[in-house]
């Protein structure tokens, strides 16, 4: 008698996704068809929630009379048959693991993204890059599925191990039919009815039977743009509109106003934009300068943790019931800078005098809990909210303004001598960021690249061999939270050429 050989499935899930509910889900399927299956389990530990892997085997077909099968507990390198994860670096670990065969796996993957605690650490952008994943995992499966299955959950209320499950189905995981699937998901205590929409949705679309999405009407800009900007090209547009819509909810519109005026004073600097070099320094010149306009103090950090949305958003990523309650905790850790830089200049400016005099101040530096969802800790922060009406009178506003002026000038002078060295220049304010200990790293790298490599070089006219030098120290500044590697990137003498 020739061996009957088991249909192997492996599932991926970080911790709260409901993998141990699709893995009971599958060998409830099994049971009710007669077929012998087998599911285990294997808790990990990891950097998001926790990741845990399901593995099932089944047979396609009974098993002889008087005949036990014997399955496996773990999955084998390369002898998977259907993989299924739910989060796109869970699947890069497993094609690192080796369970994906290109004669034999059908991979199926969430494109969606949790982030791991390394890729947040990243003082600049720190996240993988997506693409090498979706790269290796056609290369390295027999058929690769890719969908996000957690904004198909999210569209039909439910959790993505109802997504995964009909993105299995709909993939053919399964020796029985899809009604098989929907009577058991009707079996479920709760949430059966948005189970099966998240199902059904997954399965059309794995299976090529969704119906086709109209054509998306053309974007919308957040922002209306002035119309001397209209000759710019399309992506050029739409930066310059998000960053007005940006500054703008910042502080006001005469804000944005200014934000505009300083734009274009760069345009008209940058020249012929049909050089791909020009018009990525002038498009990532307005992307910082909006960010670098709109920087994080407190007034701004407590009005983003009072506005509504923020508290509807919590509610729908915890999926709270309506007869449940919010209740929100801040962790604060205010300190005297931060404090000086939100007040008038003369009081501020008192402050930071006492603090270079090594005189502390009460309350800061000490880590509090407020409760946001609580009357006074709402009101308190509203109270630090308000104080925006008040910040083009603050120390930091005129600190910021003085410094932002100077760099626009070394952006118009570079944009005219050398593209190269403009669009390194327009990356530098990446630098600029958060605030507290992170602001005050941020901001003396800054000086030190801008006064250590700008300045010098744009006295002496050597711009374009400084660019790459200028590159590196922007790279260096962000990888190095000690600086250890901007100082001796600092230290190299140019060659002249």
């Amino acid at each position: 008698m020739a061996a009957v050989k088991p249909r192997t499935i492996l599932i991926c899930a970080l911790g709260g996704e409901g993998g141990g509910v699709l893995s009971e889900w599958i060998t409830e399927c099994a049971a009710r068809v007669g077929l012998p299956a087998q599911a285990t389990s294997v808790p990990g530990v990891a950097q998001r929630t926790g990741a845990t892997s399901y593995y099932i085997e089944l047979l396609p077909e009974p098993a002889p009379e008087g005949l036990e099968p014997i399955f496996a507990l773990v999955p084998a390198a390369g002898r998977v048959d259907v993989l299924a994860s739910s989060e796109l670096l869970e699947t890069a670990r497993i094609l690192e693991r080796g369970f994906v065969s290109p004669d034999r796996t059908v991979l199926i993957s969430s494109s969606s993204r949790v982030y791991t605690t390394m890729e947040k650490m990243q003082m600049g952008d720190g996240r993988f890059d997506d693409n090498r994943i979706h790269d290796a995992a056609r290369g390295m499966s027999k058929t690769y599925h890719t969908l996000d299955l957690e904004q198909l959950a999210s569209e039909n209320g439910t959790v993505i191990s109802a997504t995964m499950f009909g993105a299995l189905a709909g993939a053919g995981a399964f020796p029985w039919p899809r009604k098989i699937c929907e009577e058991i998901i009707r079996q479920s205590k709760r949430g059966a009815a948005a189970s099966l929409k998240g199902f059904n949705a997954a399965f059309a679309r794995v299976a090529g039977t969704a119906t086709p999405e109209p054509a998306a009407a053309e974007a919308k800009l957040p922002a209306a743009i002035p119309s001397d900007f209209s000759a710019l090209p399309a992506s050029s547009q739409e930066i310059i509109a998000h960053g007005i819509a940006r500054v703008q909810d910042f502080q006001d519109r005469e804000y944005a106003d200014l934000y505009a005026a300083r734009l274009r004073k760069l345009v008209k600097a940058t020249g012929d934009v049909s050089d791909p070099r020009m018009s990525h320094a002038l498009e990532e010149g307005a992307r910082r300068l909006a960010l670098w306009m709109a920087y994080e103090d407190i007034p701004r950090v407590a009005e983003l943790k009072t506005r509504p949305a923020r508290f509807e958003r919590i509610r729908a990523e915890s999926e709270m019931q309506p007869d449940q309650i919010l209740k929100v905790t801040e962790y604060l850790k205010p300190g005297a800078e931060e404090l000086a830089d939100m007040l008038p200049v003369n009081i501020g400016a008192r402050i930071m005098q006492r603090l270079e005099q090594g005189k502390s101040l009460p309350l800061m530096g000490r880590g509090m809990h407020l409760s946001t969802t609580s009357i006074s800790g709402f009101l308190m922060l509203k109270l630090l909210a308000s104080l925006r009406k008040i910040r083009r009178k603050s120390l930091r506003y005129g600190v910021e303004q003085k410094k932002i002026e100077t760099w626009l000038d070394a952006m118009q002078s570079a944009l005219q001598r050398s593209p190269e060295f403009a669009g390194a220049l327009a990356e530098l304010p990446r630098l600029l960021k958060g605030y507290g200990e992170t602001h005050l790293r941020g901001k003396t790298n800054y000086a030190a690249v801008f006064d250590g490599i700008v300045t010098p070089a744009m006295k002496s006219g050597r711009e374009a061999t400084e660019a790459s030098r200028l590159r590196r120290a922007i790279s260096a500044a962000l990888a190095d939270p000690e600086s250890a590697a901007l100082g001796k990137l600092l230290m190299e003498k140019t060659v002249a050429v």
